[in-house]
């Protein structure tokens, strides 16, 4: 019964954070990483297997931040998310940056988007949508055949002492520590992927990326 109640207070919590609570996610990701979010939402940008130019879709958008890599580095772009939230953090951030993005609202399992038009799919610290089925059909119906989809899950910190053990306590406790609920592989695979799991390092952490190609 406890359990029950823990496990449905942790969903509520992050519900906030998406949502009503969505101006201080920049604040909490940067505590509860010890600083290194940035380094590990950009450790997917160099698996997209891109060029400057090409049109790329970033999947939970969030704050915008990785919006602003993404047009630095070249690409045309187009943000999605679900949170109304997020979406207007999101606009005033590029906006003061003069940088202009399409930023669309809705759910991934529902993309609004025409058959192999994007070059790459990004999502960087998404919710367990990102391996539903259908959302992994949609991707793959939205990516030109031979292309990939960059998940960067997860990132544990190697170095900060006390604070590191405390912060991976705390993930373990919300369970951000845990299997995936599916076997990934395979689940991929059922979707038309073919799925690597790799590790890059960053500076005192490491960044988990999952790097999906769809099959022609």
């Amino acid at each position: 019964m406890m359990e029950k109640a823990w496990w449905k207070l942790i969903t509520f919590g992050f519900r906030l954070l998406y949502n009503e609570m969505a101006w201080t996610y920049d604040t909490v990701s940067w505590v509860v990483s010890l600083g290194q979010w940035r380094n590990w939402q950009q450790a997917a940008l160099k698996h997209l297997g891109t060029q400057p130019g090409d049109l790329i879709l970033e999947l939970a958008h969030g704050t915008g931040n990785l919006q602003l890599d993404l047009y630095a580095a070249g690409y045309k772009r187009v943000a999605y998310d679900l949170s109304p939230y997020m979406g207007r953090i999101a606009r005033r951030k590029l906006q003061r940056r003069h940088v202009v993005a399409p930023l669309v609202r809705g759910r991934a399992q529902q993309l609004p988007f025409p058959d192999q038009v994007f070059d790459a799919v990004i999502s960087t610290f998404p919710t367990p949508f990102i391996i539903e089925m259908d959302t992994l059909q949609e991707v793959h119906r939205v990516l030109k055949p031979g292309q990939r989809l960059v998940i960067v899950p997860n990132g544990i910190l190697t170095g900060g002492g006390i604070a590191k053990d405390v912060l991976e306590a705390t993930y373990r406790a919300t369970g951000q520590r845990g299997p995936w609920p599916v076997d990934l592989e395979q689940r991929f695979q059922e979707a038309g992927f073919e799925v690597q799991s790799l590790v890059e390092l960053c500076p005192y952490s490491v960044a988990q990326v999952i790097v999906a190609t769809r099959r022609d």
